[in-house]
């Protein structure tokens, strides 16, 4: 590989320089054991609506589906068309949403009181037994996070506005899938609708959609409560796919779009060059690889630990992926993770010590396999991988799949060993865990069972920092076992032009156009 090992930087200072944006934040404590009962309404934000407001997304969303959409790209159109009883605030904390309150009743049961008045873009109200329809929608939809409300045994609706989710053991986690999974949806509402006319309560109505081109939505003219998703920032909103980086930042520069998504920090200069304004955020989620452990060699953990050992993850990272990109130690990036175990050390560059675990595996004249990456994923450090772990005799083909493809094989046999891959929010690592590393884990390729006994350990513990200690110690056995190449923790790389300027970035990657006020 001909390509320099040196981090890129920026040399601009203008008044339009590299804005930076931390995500700061995460749960609160009482979220271990849910206990928002309040949060003040948002004041609305007198600004001036755009017109039209353009918003050039990286490529076709997977899905709109409120129960089937998976990524950030998806749930930036899903969450700007429903709102949850819960939502994630800009800073990545949870908060209610659609609900005035929220609570843990007991240990098995959250209440859910909802704001009144509240309207679907139908005109329907928003009561309780949307939040029976919602789970019911969500358990039965086929989705591959329809396992996450599995525990829970009933809703029961105890008034107009207020409705009481029953789980079968303690969920601490289910506040964190209820923001992401759980959106509000009318009477009568099916799996057509939602991918051809969605009908949701959020800040944009659904208008128009073009196949594979772009989707028109239009303000909620309702949504006007102080919602802390914030209010519209447009009057109509076109989401654009636009795949090429290129691409995206000539329809900034011409003024084609309003905001452009996922761009690299290698082509941020690029952005500000160009006139408009850079945006680089930390996000709470990691890059890693998953090692399919089982099928050999990578059945055996000291496989494992030489392809960790084999990277030097730090150098990819500061030039190919962003000077903020770290080398990281586990599957979470920072203290805003409450799995984050501060004692772990990311392994050592030390191709010594990877060719001696290999030896010792039995495998020491080297092996071929295969890395799967998404088309949005960088090529060059797929490439870059491949080049080191070439020099410890593994041999790495790289193997692109297309989003659905990628996302339907997660557990197939028959699918590369090694999958790069990246996750977020991971604020609650119950998602990632249960789905992915669990034994029975729906996306697992994976068994341990002393793994598996710390997940169903902190899926359990409704009291907050003894959870955050379970989850630092699986963290540690995870860290030993290495299920997985931990790389570098996410940043998300934005351009927008000065009439959006007010926009912020979330921790969580939905791209949703609104801007919020000050808490009342």
């Amino acid at each position: 590989m001909n390509k320099s090992l040196t981090p890129q930087r920026f040399d601009k200072t203008t008044r339009r320089e590299l804005l930076r944006f931390a995500g700061a934040g995460g749960l609160t404590a009482s979220l271990g054991f849910a206990s928002v009962r309040t949060i003040a309404a948002q004041t609305p934000v007198d600004l001036p609506l755009l017109e039209q407001m353009v918003i050039d997304l990286a490529g076709v969303p997977e899905s709109i589906d409120p129960a089937l959409a998976y990524s950030p790209r998806d749930w930036s159109v899903v969450h700007s068309i429903y709102d949850s009883p819960l939502g994630y605030a800009a800073d990545g904390t949870i908060v209610p949403l659609a609900a005035e309150s929220f609570a843990a009743v007991d240990d098995l049961t959250y209440e859910i009181v909802l704001r009144p008045g509240l309207l679907f873009h139908d005109g329907s109200p928003v009561t309780s037994a949307a939040i029976t329809r919602s789970v019911a929608y969500m358990m039965e939809s086929g989705s591959s996070a329809s396992g996450l409300f599995a525990g829970i045994t009933g809703v029961e609706e105890v008034d107009q506005l207020t409705a009481r989710i029953v789980s079968s053991e303690p969920a601490p986690w289910l506040p964190a899938q209820i923001a992401v999974w759980l959106l509000l949806i009318p009477e009568g509402y099916s799996a057509d609708q939602a991918a051809t006319a969605p009908v949701g309560s959020g800040p944009y109505r659904f208008a128009s959609q073009e196949s594979g081109d772009s989707i028109a939505l239009a303000r909620n003219p309702d949504y006007t409560w102080g919602s802390s998703k914030g209010q519209p920032m447009a009057e109509e909103l076109v989401f654009r796919f636009v795949p090429e980086v290129a691409t995206r930042i000539a329809d900034l520069a011409t003024g084609a779009s309003h905001l452009i998504t996922e761009i690299p920090a290698s082509q941020l200069s690029a952005v500000s060059d160009s006139g408009a304004i850079a945006v680089e955020t930390a996000v709470v989620g990691s890059a890693f690889i998953r090692i399919a452990a089982d099928v050999a060699p990578f059945d055996d953990a000291r496989v494992r630990q030489a392809l960790n050992h084999a990277l030097d993850v730090q150098a990819i990272a500061g030039a190919l992926v962003s000077p903020e990109a770290s080398r990281l130690a586990s599957l979470f990036p920072d203290d805003r993770s409450m799995a984050f175990n501060p004692d772990l050390e990311p392994y050592a560059f030390d191709l010594a010590r990877a060719r001696h675990l290999l030896v010792e595996a039995g495998v020491e004249d080297g092996f071929e396999t295969e890395l799967e990456i998404t088309p949005a994923a960088s090529v060059d450090v797929a490439e870059a991988i491949a080049a080191q772990l070439a020099e410890v005799g593994i041999t790495v083909a790289i193997r692109v799949t297309e989003y659905t493809d990628f996302n339907a094989t997660w557990n197939e046999s028959s699918a590369p060993a090694l999958r790069m891959a990246t996750w977020s929010p991971l604020y609650d690592p119950h998602t990632l865990l249960s789905l992915v590393f669990a034994s029975e884990g729906f996306l697992s390729r994976y068994v341990n069972p002393d793994v598996d006994t710390l997940i169903e350990s902190g899926a359990s513990e409704v009291d907050a920092e003894v959870r955050a200690s379970i989850y630092r110690e699986l963290s540690a056995l995870m860290y030993e076992d290495a299920p997985a190449v931990y790389l570098w923790n996410l940043t998300a790389g934005y351009g927008m032009a000065e009439e959006v300027s007010a926009w912020r970035p979330r921790g969580d990657e939905y791209v949703i156009p609104t801007v919020v006020g000050e808490a009342d």
